[in-house]
């Protein structure tokens, strides 16, 4: 299945979640936020949201520092 994340082409397993997606990403546990298609999704439904077909997900991670 063919995604956008973070701006670029990827191929995902079918019935993939976000949770797999930031999984695939960064071990990093906090400070992430999840937008798929422009729509925020709540980290307590990662794991029951499926990533389909041509959605642009966008996985945003916090950086410290000035």
């Amino acid at each position: 299945m063919n995604v956008i994340i973070n701006g670029e082409p990827r191929d995902l397993a079918p019935r993939s979640t976000v949770a797999d997606v930031v999984r695939s990403l960064t071990a990093a546990r906090e400070g992430i936020a999840v937008a798929v298609n422009d729509e925020v999704v709540p980290k307590a439904t990662w794991s029951a949201t499926f990533v389909t077909e041509d959605d642009r997900v966008d996985v945003l991670t916090a950086v410290q520092g000035g």
